[in-house]
């Protein structure tokens, strides 16, 4: 068996393992980061096909933490952040038989068909509203109390939908949402708390965190090709197998199976940025109902389908894109325009969109045969973007994804004690990625920055 020491051992190689990787081999430590798959990066990935260049994973971010802009600023000149173009501002929601401009001021609030006279006229009442009591309220009903039904409908409801691919009425919101959450708590009123912390006096350093939607030139992967570069391949290990994490007097043993043989390492600190669902093999040592809180995560499960058409003729997408309301019944969650957001990404006639279906509502879509899932997006090119029936596609890629975004819902409390609880009992052990602390890709490089610091 080979055997290797190191300072720390991360294993995951998705965008907080890298993340953290970065950071610590900057500091000098000793870092190996371990991965099951071929290839670094998680869900992220770009491709590059037939004149597109689409994702099959998350595709885009928010400059929301100082934390995001720094790295960037870091890799440089090895990859080049890239923010969404102005008309990407505009976000459209599905009413009836057309898309609607989601509104972002008083004009547009009050003419919007999207919400009802009653919950316009409603409110001007929100900031004298009682705040909640209720810790664990869901998303959807403080919506509802604040807001009225047509917002929680049209505005809220699309939201969580185009965000965690989930049900409002499943999501708490202190974990899911805990700005908003904290607006109310702390203010007393959506409207009162935003009013107060835009004249909050800001550092040079908030200023970075400009909440610009982002991506990569070239596409997302080179975020990630990037971070291996500094990190070096020498310190990433691929097609590691039948990891095993146990402690060992006063540092940590680590057992994989790596395609030369059996890897022994020793190491004094493991951060896991894994899911949920693989602690238990990873973790022998933590008896499997110590787990449950942890492992009991539930995930949604998102279909995604990058469509191009190099010319869109007279049919032009200028917008973020679209989400689309439970209400309305349909069976696409959302669909992104990417070509408007960023430079490169479709023929200057044409257009790439990414369909997202699924979610916790609709998991039994992911079962569906290729042919139906094209089958419904041909469907939704027509009903929802207004395309013939018989435009041609000049590509068309399905990428299923089973356990595609975790669900902070009512059981997050007991995970996240368990989580602090498991840190305590095993010093050097530290239990990362989007089991907590977000799940945004701004939240998964905060969480990697701070872990170099632990």
């Amino acid at each position: 068996m080979r055997e290797k020491e190191v300072d720390i051992v991360i294993i995951g190689a998705g965008l907080t393992g890298l993340t953290a990787a970065f950071h610590l081999r900057r500091k000098g430590v000793k870092v190996l980061v371990l991965e099951r798959e071929e290839r670094i990066g998680g869900q992220i990935r770009t491709f590059n096909t037939e004149d597109f260049v689409f994702e099959s994973g998350p595709n885009t971010g928010a400059v929301s933490h100082p934390e995001v802009a720094e790295l960037f600023q870091l890799l440089a000149p090895d990859c080049e952040l890239e923010t969404a173009k102005e008309e990407a501002k505009r976000r459209l929601i599905w009413k009836g038989n057309h898309f609607h401009e989601l509104p972002c001021g008083l004009i547009g609030g009050v003419t919007t068909p999207l919400f009802s006279w009653y919950d316009k006229f409603r409110i001007w009442g929100e900031p004298f509203r009682a705040k909640g009591t209720d810790p664990d309220e869901p998303v959807g009903l403080l919506a509802r109390r604040r807001l009225g039904e047509s917002y929680l409908n049209y505005a809220v409801d699309p939201f969580v939908s185009g965000v965690y691919a989930g049900d409002p009425m499943k999501l708490t919101t202190r974990f899911a949402l805990p700005k908003l959450y904290n607006l109310e708590q702390q203010y007393g009123s959506f409207i009162k708390g935003a009013m107060a912390k835009a004249k909050e006096p800001k550092s040079e350093r908030d200023k970075l965190a400009t909440k610009k939607v982002f991506s990569v030139k070239g596409g997302l992967e080179n975020l990630i090709r990037a971070l291996g570069k500094n990190i070096g391949e020498e310190n990433i290990r691929l097609s590691t197998k039948d990891i095993r994490v146990n402690p060992s007097g006063d540092s940590w043993e680590v057992i994989t199976t790596v395609p030369e043989g059996n890897l022994k390492i020793k190491a004094g600190k493991v951060i896991t940025t894994v899911g949920a669902y693989s602690l238990v093999d990873l973790l022998p040592f933590i008896p499997e109902r110590e787990l449950e809180a942890i492992t009991e995560l539930t995930y949604a499960p998102v279909i995604q389908v990058s469509v191009g058409i190099k010319n869109t003729e007279s049919l032009r997408f200028n917008a973020f894109g679209g989400l689309i309301p439970s209400c309305e019944k349909k069976d696409v969650l959302g669909i992104l325009f990417p070509a408007a957001c960023f430079e490169g990404r479709a023929p200057e006639e044409g257009a790439v969109f990414s369909f997202f279906l699924g979610g916790v509502k609709h998991s039994e879509l992911l079962q569906l045969p290729d042919e139906e899932i094209e089958n419904l997006i041909r469907k939704g090119l027509t009903e929802l973007l207004k395309f013939p029936s018989s435009k041609a596609l000049d590509m068309i890629r399905i990428f299923r994804h089973s356990r595609a975004i975790p669900q902070y819902g009512i059981d997050t409390g007991k995970r996240l004690a368990k989580i602090e609880e498991l840190q305590k009992t095993y010093p050097g052990l530290t239990l990362a990625g989007n089991i907590r602390d977000g799940i945004g890709m701004a939240d998964r490089i905060k969480q990697g920055t701070l872990l170099s610091y632990s």
